[in-house]
């Protein structure tokens, strides 16, 4: 069985709906994180983590938007709004900070005119935790991540 992740409200290689984009920066969206599901993880996960990265933001090394550790491996959903402060997350999990400079989701806002990537990714992990917190950069879970994927699984909306 092949590790996938779907969503209730993105479809890979559409548009990101307002619903998900940041409300700031010149943007009016709803800024709440997307539903996910995740199935087919590989043998010996104890740990999941979630990320959302555009690599195309013009900062020469991308924009984090959001990043979750710890989430157990009997978890294979979160509901949207979880990384939005509406509920969600489970027990344990921890949401690092974001390129905006706080924990939390953060939606789509692209300089106007310019059309991005928004990278949805679940890797499986081989440990219960990563030793990362809410002041915890994308890059530095991204490092830790490095060292105990087991797999991954993605989907890419646009915005633009």
């Amino acid at each position: 069985m092949a590790f996938t992740l779907t969503s209730n409200d993105l479809r890979d290689g559409e548009k990101m709906p307002e619903t998900q984009v940041f409300n700031g920066m010149g943007y009016n969206g709803d800024n709440l994180s997307p539903h996910l599901a995740w199935s087919g993880a590989p043998e010996g996960t104890k740990s999941f983590v979630i990320t959302v990265y555009d690599p195309d933001a013009p900062t020469g090394s991308g924009w984090w938007h959001w990043g979750v550790a710890n989430i157990p491996a009997n978890v294979t959903e979160l509901p949207q709004g979880a990384g939005s402060g509406k509920g969600g997350l489970p027990a344990g999990a921890v949401q690092t900070r974001t390129d905006f400079g706080k924990a939390g989701y953060g939606g789509a806002a692209p300089p106007q005119g310019e059309h991005h990537h928004y990278h949805f990714t679940v890797y499986a992990i081989d440990t219960e935790t990563l030793e990362v917190d809410e002041n915890a950069s994308g890059a530095y879970l991204g490092f830790n991540v490095h060292f105990h994927t087991l797999g991954k699984a993605s989907l890419t909306v646009i915005y633009s």
